[in-house]
């Protein structure tokens, strides 16, 4: 069991990121806006996987609007909303 003073143990990982994004991320950690590039991705990463989760939230819900299955077109237009493209 985890105290409040323990954080949860880590895995080091290698990724793959284009140059422009890693200088992104690097101006991000420079500004104070992040920790350290590590902190930045996982960041990033525990929000995409939260955006996942919600998704079937958003299917729910679409579900009881229209009174049947989510069409190919809500399921999209869900996605959408996820990545922030809408």
């Amino acid at each position: 069991m985890m105290n409040g003073m323990e954080t949860p143990p880590k895995a080091k990982v290698a990724i793959t990121l284009r140059t422009a994004v890693l200088e992104e991320v690097r101006g991000a950690v420079a500004e104070g806006r992040a920790r350290s590039v590590s902190a930045y991705i996982e960041h990033a990463v525990s929000a995409q996987l939260a955006a996942e989760a919600d998704f079937d939230v958003i299917i729910a819900e679409m579900l009881a609007e229209t009174g049947g299955p989510a069409t190919d077109v809500e399921r999209a237009d869900a996605r959408r909303m996820l990545t922030g493209a809408a």
